[in-house]
């Protein structure tokens, strides 16, 4: 017994193998908080991997948006419809204006045409356009890299015969052949400055996110061309929440782009963008100062 009281007075009063008073009562707690903290940290993971994913959701179905206001707290906003998923653009808008484009060929002399007879070429590209109708005939959303390698030769066919007309109409210009009245001239020449607008409409509306069924599926969220709609989407008391870029703001683009030589209110974000824009300026402002200046020559020589 002796022994014993003896050995505990050495060891502080604690039997053999326990350690010190309390060393074991602190370890414990300071387990028990590291295993809280980690425990804490994998419920934020969680918690901001599930923001992420219902935003995700919200983009591609509409709903709303979730971030933080300027006080650190919870918000939430519309999704524009340009950033989630939306039915397919009607097809109409389009149709129309590549049916002109089309049909503004046909009065174009054999001089200035990429192949004889003149007709032979437009009712190629109206079947083209034919065949595009029947396989999406109200809403382009059909998903196929045959249709959609189809609408781009369509846009390539007139692009390649409209640019051929211009080139052999300035070329005759520059040479003194072309046509001898102004009245000629000047429909000959309008008529290739109209189809360049249209023609350049089309490759926007074309290659910007992707192309209409990508911009309908929104599997591109950075767009080619800024908007000012996109840059308003959270006032919609200006921009309404269902608005997205439709043919219609590319033929807009391309025709202010053409006459202003300039980007006006819609601004090119991607090289390519920015590079067919300098392009259609290029192109513009040379057909329309050569005809215009051999238009008042023919004027004033026959005066």
């Amino acid at each position: 017994m002796a022994g014993s009281r003896d050995n505990r007075e050495d060891t502080g009063g604690a039997t053999p193998g326990e350690g010190p008073p309390g060393v074991g009562i602190s370890s414990g707690h300071s387990e028990e908080h590291i295993g809280a903290s980690r425990v804490l940290a994998a419920v934020q993971s969680l918690h901001e991997r599930l923001d992420a994913i219902e935003n995700l959701a919200g983009t591609a179905g509409g709903a709303v948006l979730k971030g933080r206001d300027g006080h650190g707290a919870k918000a939430t906003r519309p999704v524009p419809a340009w950033q989630r998923r939306t039915a397919g653009e009607e097809r109409w808008q389009v149709a129309l204006a590549t049916a002109v484009a089309i049909a503004l060929q046909l009065p174009l002399s054999g001089r200035v045409a990429l192949v004889r007879p003149t007709w032979i070429l437009p009712v190629a590209q109206a079947l083209l356009l034919v065949g595009l109708i029947a396989a999406n005939p109200r809403r382009i959303e059909r998903q196929s890299r045959g249709l959609r390698m189809l609408a781009l030769a369509l846009t390539a066919l007139i692009s390649l015969a409209n640019a051929w007309s211009a080139v052999r109409l300035v070329v005759e210009i520059a040479q003194g052949t072309g046509p001898s009245d102004a009245t000629s001239l000047l429909g000959t020449g309008g008529a290739i400055w109209l189809t360049n607008i249209i023609v350049f409409a089309l490759w926007y509306w074309e290659w910007d996110r992707g192309g209409p069924v990508a911009r309908a599926l929104a599997t591109r969220p950075c767009p080619d061309f800024l908007f000012p709609q996109m840059q308003l989407s959270d006032r919609t008391d200006i921009v309404p929440a269902d608005w997205e870029p439709a043919f219609g703001d590319y033929l807009y683009l391309a025709f202010t782009n053409a006459t202003a030589f300039s980007p006006t209110d819609v601004m090119p974000l991607s090289r390519w963008a920015k590079t067919a824009m300098t392009v259609q300026s290029l192109v513009s402002l040379a057909t329309a100062a050569l005809i215009v200046a051999r238009a008042v020559n023919i004027l004033r020589l026959s005066a």
